[in-house]
């Protein structure tokens, strides 16, 4: 008996243990993930504004993920739009220039999905691929998935960068830990982006109902 209830005093510390664990990483998550939101949403005037421009205002919330993926929301280049616009990176010092160059890129992916009968996810990939990746989605099915996203980003975008030996480096993000032990190929781009950017826009729509 006295067995029984020590095995069941240990049991029932554990439970509590864990659930405290699991409440305090919560909590800890949701602060992160909210704090991160309140720097997406100071852009929203900006995004609000190109995304009207380019004809992308049912995308509004796709931006806002793609500005949550790529920086946060924090420096002067917040949707990464040097390199669409000039190759590389550094020459884009102003927030409304770079939501401007990244909602039109956004915009021409996205017709040239429409026009090649590629999914949405193959798009928002080809945001960080190059448009290129649609034509070769296009060719292959039609719909991006992460072994044919791996699969350029291992044997086409990487060698014409200059990585010919397939070298990776580490990359810790669920998606990457799941299915390859968390690896991208260096100068290939990020193959887990659309996935990403998906979970990104989930939490962006939570926060949206949450606050209202």
């Amino acid at each position: 008996m006295r067995k029984r209830r020590k095995k069941r005093r240990f049991l029932k510390k554990s439970l509590q243990f864990f659930l405290l664990l699991f409440l305090i990483l919560g909590s800890y998550l949701f602060y992160k993930n909210y704090r991160i939101y309140r720097q997406v949403t100071q852009l929203e005037q900006e995004v609000r504004q190109a995304t009207q421009t380019y004809g992308l205002t049912a995308y509004h919330d796709l931006v806002l993920a793609i500005i949550y993926t790529e920086t946060k929301g924090q420096g002067s280049d917040p949707m990464q739009s040097s390199e669409s616009a000039f190759g590389e990176v550094g020459f884009i010092q102003g927030t409304q220039e770079s939501i401007n160059q990244g909602v039109a890129y956004l915009a021409e992916s996205l017709a040239l999905a429409e026009e090649e009968k590629v999914d949405l996810a193959t798009a928002i990939q080809a945001y960080n691929f190059g448009l290129d990746y649609i034509y070769y989605i296009a060719n292959r099915g039609g719909k991006n998935d992460i072994p044919l996203a791996e699969e350029y980003s291992r044997d086409v975008l990487a060698p014409f960068l200059g990585n010919t030996t397939q070298a990776q480096y580490r990359y810790i993000k669920i998606p990457s830990l799941i299915y390859n032990g968390g690896y991208l190929y260096h100068n290939g781009g990020n193959l887990f982006y659309a996935d990403i950017v998906a979970w990104n826009q989930l939490k962006v729509k939570f926060f949206q109902f949450f606050l209202q």
